[in-house]
């Protein structure tokens, strides 16, 4: 798995997104022509784009001196430069770490680049500005193209759940050993990148190459602070906290939104995917849960990943259906009772064989590998 920009060269077509990529790309091949170079500061890099064939190329938002600028549109490319006043890039090539989003942390969460992210789009999602829209749209499919590069090959199971369970409980625990065990059995865990049980089990995924107990640990420091609410400020601070205290944690997924811009992203996903399109970001995250979901006990936006999922997998329209597997037989037979619904569409066809109920989590991974996960 990519676990920084600069391992990016693997997509090997035309795509440029680091300095190091543009550095190869000019000292071998000796041309530009056709490449589509992404959020690539090129300020210090004037001489080789004076003196390189960038006919056909593509510049998305890098950075490049007014003479540098001048002869690379002269010479047939298409330059899009960068937008200023923004707080994010919308040409961004490679995905966000915590400390992208939550940089200023000290100053309180509100200076976060992911809460001006936030209120940037809270600003503008109802005015009807084109721009405004083209740059979410454009961030959004960058992405998707980026999150596509990051899991080519991997063997990914989603871990869906509410974000209302709380550090500190059993239930907190027991997503978290999942993520753990998931990540054992050599699975890319991915989740919707918030807290509650998306942090939980990103958690555990991060815990995988330490022992047990310091995942139990973990869980005990972050019990301080229970919830995002009221503060996302300590929320946050507890989870760099445990980050800083056992700093080789393993890499997973979290694929959040600022629709639901109320909800923080977690710390514990080393690669985050944030979307301004919730409807984009859900059927990205479930369509690339290539070996399986795990849907914990959750409310209204669980209930609706669940059918997001059943969808493809009774129509087949993604191929062989994947596994399904829901937790805690209680909150999905007669709470919110889903399960009776899910195993009536799924009667006679491909997808009975797929889906499961489990009474406990940890019954959770046996499940997945006996549907075929």
């Amino acid at each position: 798995m990519q676990t920084s920009p600069a391992h990016a060269a693997h997509h090997g077509d035309r795509e440029i997104e680091t300095l190091e990529e543009f550095d190869a790309i000019v000292s071998s091949r000796g041309t530009l022509s056709g490449f589509r170079v992404q959020a690539v500061d090129l300020t210090d890099r004037t001489r080789e784009l004076l003196t390189t064939d960038t006919s056909g190329a593509v510049f998305l938002g890098c950075r490049m001196r007014p003479d540098a600028a001048e002869k690379v549109r002269a010479g047939g490319a298409l330059v899009l430069p960068p937008v200023p006043g923004l707080p994010f890039d919308p040409y961004r090539g490679y995905l966000y770490t915590p400390g992208d989003l939550f940089a200023s942390l000290d100053k309180g969460y509100e200076a976060t680049p992911d809460a001006l992210a936030y209120a940037w789009f809270q600003r503008t999602r109802s005015d009807g500005d084109i721009l405004a829209s083209m740059l979410r749209a454009v961030h959004d499919d960058s992405m998707s193209d980026a999150l596509d590069e990051l899991l080519r090959g991997a063997r990914v199971v989603g871990v869906m759940g509410g974000h209302a369970m709380a550090r500190g409980t059993e239930e907190f625990r027991g997503a978290a050993r999942l993520g753990r065990a998931l990540t054992h059995a050599g699975f890319t865990v991915a989740t919707g990148g918030g807290p509650g049980a998306m942090e939980a089990a990103n958690l555990g995924a991060y815990a995988a190459p330490y022992d047990g107990s310091m995942l139990d640990d973990a869980c005990e420091l972050l019990a301080g602070a229970p919830s995002f609410t009221p503060s996302i400020t300590d929320w946050a601070r507890a989870a760099f906290e445990v980050r800083t205290r056992w700093p080789k944690g393993n890499h997973s997924i979290g694929i959040p939104t600022w629709f639901y811009g109320h909800e923080p992203p977690n710390a514990f996903a080393s690669h985050i995917a944030k979307y301004f399109a919730n409807a984009t970001r859900e059927d990205g995250l479930l369509a690339r849960c290539n070996a399986g979901v795990v849907f914990l006990p959750g409310a209204a936006g669980t209930v609706q990943e669940v059918f997001d999922n059943a969808t493809p997998n009774y129509y087949e329209s993604r191929g062989e259906p994947t596994p399904m597997v829901l937790v805690d037989r209680a909150h999905w037979t007669e709470r919110l009772p889903a399960w009776p619904l899910l195993r009536s569409l799924a009667r006679e066809r491909s997808m009975e064989a797929r889906i499961a109920l489990v009474d406990r989590i940890e019954d959770a991974p046996e499940a997945l590998k006996r549907l075929g996960g």
